[in-house]
């Protein structure tokens, strides 16, 4: 059966109830249009991460040519479903922070909030979001999506939201060049200060 409340209103989608709840709507609340979200993956008063088991690792790396290490962080936090190739890639890459720091993230907990909490709130800050509770629960579906691994976002993301005040968010560029000697040397100082940033 359709949802007919506002049948006439061009900025609502009509959502069939006898389907699957589609979890985003165009809406309109008191004359402002924005993104509505509902709960597709997570239940209202639980977390994402209460319902995953986690346990603590060490994430160790060693040279496999002498055996010395090359990375250590130990006591990190990790889902149970994790695979330690994770563990280790998300610790040495991943995690914020200097080594032997309190500033420094020791789980995934940590990383996914530093990354959504930002992504949510430039979603307020910008007027995407209908209401308060669309924000709510954009917020923990995305983190449900990425603590149980069903999506992930590209390095740069991992690096630098939440980080960075404008961070630099994509994988790759592809810069113009012109056959002249000032282009292409200026060139390497733009596909370096790229590079610094963690894209290519």
């Amino acid at each position: 059966m359709a949802d007919t409340t506002r049948a006439d209103d061009p900025t609502l989608i009509d959502v069939d109830t006898d389907q699957p709840t589609r979890p985003l709507e165009v809406a309109e609340r008191q004359g402002r249009r924005g993104l509505q979200f509902r709960r597709f993956f997570t239940r209202g008063g639980t977390h994402p991460y209460d319902e995953l088991e986690w346990e603590l690792r060490d994430a160790i790396l060693t040279n496999w040519r002498d055996g010395s290490t090359s990375f250590e962080q130990r006591g990190v936090e990790f889902p149970k479903s994790w695979s330690m190739m994770a563990t280790q890639i998300v610790s040495q890459k991943y995690f914020r922070g200097t080594l032997g720091t309190p500033e420094r993230e020791h789980s995934v907990k940590q990383m996914v909030d530093r990354v959504a909490d930002t992504i949510t709130g430039w979603g307020i800050d910008g007027g995407y979001f209908v209401d308060e509770d669309s924000a709510e629960v954009f917020n923990a579906e995305l983190k449900h999506l990425l603590v149980n691994q069903k999506a992930a976002f590209n390095s740069p993301v991992w690096f630098n939201v939440g980080v960075e005040e404008q961070p630099q968010c994509s994988a790759c560029f592809i810069l113009a060049v012109e056959d002249t000697m000032s282009s292409i040397l200026n060139w390497y100082v733009e596909e370096g200060t790229i590079f610094k940033g963690g894209s290519g």
